[in-house]
């Protein structure tokens, strides 16, 4: 045990890996500050590169990107009171306040504590949790998986949007791509068309590329023709006087950074949730328990504080079900998950026990990750919040060529190239008819894992399908994805019932 620790202490502190993490980290943080751009597209924006290292280091950068994604969302939540990432919705409510009676330094100092606070909390949660909840499952057969792949892409009515119809046709979307190719089990040939590129499938990085990525870039390119036209001009306050909290302030927030923190772990750890959730949960629970309610909405350190701990927070426990169980707990690790696939490393409880020094590699990446963040944070917060004046109009074409390099570098292939700007196109319509590009995300990533091992259980069972009925686990975790899927549908018509009955009697 020490000695795989030791290992994975000097792959994670080697100076290649630790600078791909700060540059990680410095990436996020700059995506985040940027309005327009998300935490799924810089991830997705960097995965290529993942390509291009061996080992944990392609795996740890991304992991600083979304630390630092998160985080940087906050900087133009609390300066011009547009948050950066969904996630940072929250922080508006009261950093915009605190930044207009002249405290956008201690908000913003505020909110780097909490950021860093929230990530190691969920880290050492991580570490405690996930192995616990690995040995549970090595006792899984390919019934277990079946249902476990089945559950992951139940979760599509969760991250889907507004719409639980356009979610789900959006997985089906994905499950229709990833049949493309040979078949699993037979090697057959399917929807290929005869074309040699298609027998091994869609490749999964430039698909990943364009939906997130691309897409976002003809948004923004989009946003900044309606904005010239209507003659707006974007402000920006860069001017931040002091920035370490004061003891005061700390003692303060402190029983509200726990409070939040718990909170975002909890809800990372439940498929289908995001920071955006863990955000507003964490400061509603902070307003209710404030010894000042009154103070929130006009400028409240516990408001600031609240939103930023309980996102950061859920990268940890969005780490528990991907790791132990291969359930993406979010887009983001749902993206990062195609980083492990791109390594070989398969995730779930065989992740533990054949990989252990790589698994002690991500638990001890990711609590770097929030160090530096807080780090970097406090030390370069000035010179990102003038990245904000960038103008979109150089921005985007940054990104697009980043995106055609990335997709080309998978495999040296223009086809691959177009195949991801066909994929930023579509999601670029999707988009504007409020599709959610996640569960077209999970549709491709654990399709596979559904139908080889629905088919290989099968094969066991002699066709017999009560199988998956009369093993427990696999039973529960059916039962609980057909009811994530219906409850969405049904839900609101029972509650508007039970409302109707009891308003009667």
């Amino acid at each position: 045990m020490m000695n795989e620790i030791l290992d994975a202490l000097m792959i994670v502190f080697s100076l290649e890996t630790t600078g791909m993490i700060l540059l990680g980290v410095l990436a996020g943080i700059i995506i985040g500050a940027l309005p327009g751009l998300t935490v799924n597209m810089g991830i997705a924006l960097l995965l290529p590169l993942t390509y291009s290292f061996q080992g944990m280091t392609g795996i740890l950068m991304l992991l600083g990107v979304y630390c630092g994604a998160v985080y940087g969302g906050s900087i133009t939540a609390i300066l011009i009171s547009t948050p950066g990432t969904p996630a940072s919705a929250a922080t508006v409510l009261d950093g915009y306040p605190m930044a207009k009676k002249g405290e956008a330094g201690r908000a913003l100092g505020l909110s780097t504590l909490a950021s860093m606070f929230g990530g190691v909390f969920s880290t050492i949660a991580l570490v405690l949790i996930a192995p616990l909840l690995a040995k549970v499952a090595t006792g899984f057969s390919s019934a277990e998986y079946f249902a476990l792949a089945i559950f992951g892409i139940s979760i599509i009515t969760s991250v889907s949007s507004q719409s639980v119809i356009k979610g789900l046709i959006g997985g089906v979307l994905g499950l229709f791509i990833a049949t493309i190719g040979l078949d699993p089990m037979t090697s057959g040939m399917r929807f290929t068309f005869d074309s040699i590129y298609l027998m091994g499938g869609i490749s999964f990085i430039p698909v990943l590329v364009g939906l997130f990525a691309f897409s976002q870039g003809l948004l923004s390119l989009e946003e900044d023709h309606r904005e010239r036209i209507a003659g707006i001009v974007r402000q920006t306050k860069s001017k931040i006087d002091r920035i370490l909290p004061t003891w005061s302030d700390i003692k303060r927030v402190m029983p509200t950074y726990i409070r939040s923190s718990v909170i975002g772990t909890g809800i990372g750890a439940i498929p289908g949730t995001g920071g955006d959730i863990a955000s507003f949960i964490a400061y509603n629970e902070a307003k209710r328990w404030s010894k000042h309610p009154e103070e929130f909405g006009h400028g409240s350190p516990e408001g600031v504080s609240a939103p930023e701990a309980g996102a950061n927070s859920v990268a940890g426990g969005a780490m528990v079900p991907l790791m132990t169980l291969g359930i993406p707990g979010d887009g983001a690790t749902a993206i990062i998950m195609g980083a492990f696939m791109v390594q070989g490393l398969a995730l779930g409880p065989q992740l533990f026990t054949e990989h252990p020094v790589e698994v002690n590699s991500i638990f001890i990446g990711l609590f770097a990750a929030n160090i530096f963040m807080g780090i970097m944070g406090f030390m370069g917060m000035r010179l990102f919040a003038k990245v904000m004046s960038v103008p979109r109009r150089v921005l985007v074409p940054i990104i697009f060529v980043l995106c055609s390099v990335g997709a080309y570098s998978v495999n040296h292939d223009m086809t691959d190239v177009f195949v991801m700007m066909g994929a930023g196109l579509a999601a670029y319509i999707l988009i504007k008819l409020d599709f959610s590009m996640s569960p077209i995300v999970i549709g491709i990533i654990l399709g596979p894992m559904a139908e080889s091992n629905f088919r290989r259980t099968l094969v066991i069972s002699e066709g017999d399908p009560m199988i998956f009925l009369t093993r427990p686990v696999c039973a529960v975790f059916l039962g609980i994805a057909i009811l994530t899927l219906l409850l969405p549908i049904f839900g609101p018509r029972l509650k508007a019932l039970w409302r109707k009955q009891t308003s009667s009697s």
